[in-house]
C-alpha cells in the first residue's frame, strides 16, 4: 500500500495579471498589428487570470539564449524545490533523512548533476538515497510521477518517497516564434513547483490503488518540443481535444471496470488543467457533472497550466476539500507521447 502523506506547492514571487503578461510578450515579440490581435484573442480565451513567473517580467528580454535561461532554471529549481520538499516533509511529520527514493521531473530545463541530487545534498538526505530524474513527460508527468512512485513503494514496506516537479514554462517562450502554438503557450503556461511525500505507512492521506498508462499510436507530433539553438520551441497541435474524445472514455471505463467501478462511483476528479478546450472535451466525453472539475478550473485561472506540477497542485487542493473517506477518486493527465496516465485513488 502507498499513501499520499503530503502535497506542498511553491510559486515564484512574481505574480502578474494575464493582461500584463500579454503586453510584455507583445513588446518582446515585435508583433505586427494582425499578430497582436491574434495574441490578444488567444490570451483572453485561455481562462487564465494570473500567473507566477520565475523572473520579473522586464528581465525576460535580458535573457541571451538558451544557456542563460537554463542557468535561471537550475538556480531557481534548487531554491524553490528545496523549499517545497522541506515543507512537504515537515507537513508529513518526516525529515530529509527519512527519504528512501527521490523522483524528480521537469520538461522546462536540464541539469547534470540533476536537480534532485543538488537538493538532496542541500537538505542533508542520506547518501544511500535512490534517485530517479525524469525528463520529457510534460503535462502527463505529475500523474505519471505518482504512478511510478507507487510502483516503487509497492516493492517493500517502511519506505518513504518524495516526488518533486519543477516547471518554469516562462523560460521556454520563444521571442522570434510567431506561430499559433507559441502564442497559445505564452498565454496558458505558468511557473511553479510541487513536492509530494508518499509512504507505505498508514495516515490520513489518500491511498494509491492502481495506475494505467496508454501511449497512443502515431501521435508524436501532437505535443512536445523541437530543440533548437534558441532552446525549447513548443509543439502544440490543435487536435489535442480530438485525441481526448477518441481515447479517454474507453481508457477510463476500462480502467475503472477492472476495479469493479464506473464513472458514477468517482467522488472527486483530479484532472490536469490542460486548457479550456481540453477540459471541455474531458467534461463532455466523460459526461461529468458541470462542477466535477471546479478545482481544476480554479487552478487554471489562478496560476495557469504548470505542466507536470499542475495536476499535483490540483491533487493537494482536492485533498484539502476532504472527499468522503473510503470512496474512489481518479487522477487524469495527458501529455507528450501522446499519452495518458490514470491513477485510481481511495480517499
Amino acid at each position: 500500500m502507498s499513501r499520499i502523506a503530503a502535497v506542498q506547492g511553491v510559486l515564484p514571487p512574481n505574480r502578474y495579471a494575464q493582461a500584463e503578461i500579454t503586453e510584455a510578450i507583445a513588446r518582446m515579440g515585435f508583433l505586427d498589428a494582425a499578430e497582436r490581435r491574434v495574441l490578444d484573442r488567444l490570451h483572453r480565451h485561455a481562462k487564465v487570470d494570473f500567473r507566477h513567473l520565475v523572473l520579473p517580467l522586464d528581465d525576460y528580454a535580458k535573457l541571451d539564449g538558451f544557456g542563460a535561461a537554463n542557468d535561471v532554471f537550475v538556480g531557481a529549481a534548487v531554491e524553490l524545490g528545496s523549499q517545497a520538499v522541506a515543507e512537504a516533509l515537515d507537513a508529513a511529520g518526516l525529515t530529509p533523512r527519512d527519504v528512501d527514493m527521490f523522483l524528480f521531473m521537469s520538461v522546462t530545463g536540464i541539469a547534470a548533476p540533476s536537480i534532485e541530487a543538488r537538493i538532496a545534498s542541500r537538505l542533508g538526505m542520506r547518501p544511500d538515497l535512490k534517485r530517479m530524474p525524469m525528463f520529457g513527460l510534460g503535462c502527463v508527468g505529475g500523474a505519471a510521477g505518482i504512478a511510478r512512485t507507487h510502483d516503487y513503494l509497492s516493492g517493500g514496506p517502511d519506505q518513504v518517497a518524495v516526488l518533486l516537479s519543477v516547471e518554469f514554462c516562462s523560460l521556454t517562450v520563444q521571442r522570434d516564434d510567431h506561430s499559433i502554438a507559441n502564442l497559445v503557450a505564452g498565454g496558458l503556461f505558468g511557473d511553479g513547483v510541487t513536492a509530494v511525500v508518499a509512504t507505505t505507512s498508514g495516515g490520513p492521506g489518500p491511498r494509491v490503488v492502481d495506475s494505467r498508462s496508454h501511449l497512443y499510436p502515431d501521435s508524436e507530433q501532437v505535443m512536445g518540443w523541437d530543440i533548437t539553438n534558441g532552446g525549447f520551441r513548443v509543439v502544440l497541435d490543435a487536435g489535442v481535444p480530438g485525441v481526448v474524445r477518441t481515447y479517454l472514455p474507453g481508457d477510463v471505463d476500462g480502467f475503472l471496470a477492472d476495479h469493479g467501478l464506473t464513472r458514477k462511483d468517482i467522488t472527486a476528479w483530479v484532472c490536469h488543467p490542460g486548457g479550456p478546450r481540453v477540459l471541455e472535451a474531458v467534461i463532455e466525453t466523460l459526461d461529468l457533472p458541470p462542477d466535477a472539475l471546479d478545482v481544476t478550473w480554479r487552478s487554471l485561472a489562478e496560476v495557469g497550466n504548470l505542466s507536470s506540477s499542475s495536476v499535483l497542485r490540483v491533487l493537494g487542493d482536492t485533498m484539502a476539500l476532504d472527499p468522503p473517506k473510503g470512496t474512489p477518486g481518479l487522477m487524469i493527465a495527458m501529455g507528450p507521447g501522446f499519452c495518458s496516465e490514470l491513477v485510481l485513488l481511495e480517499w
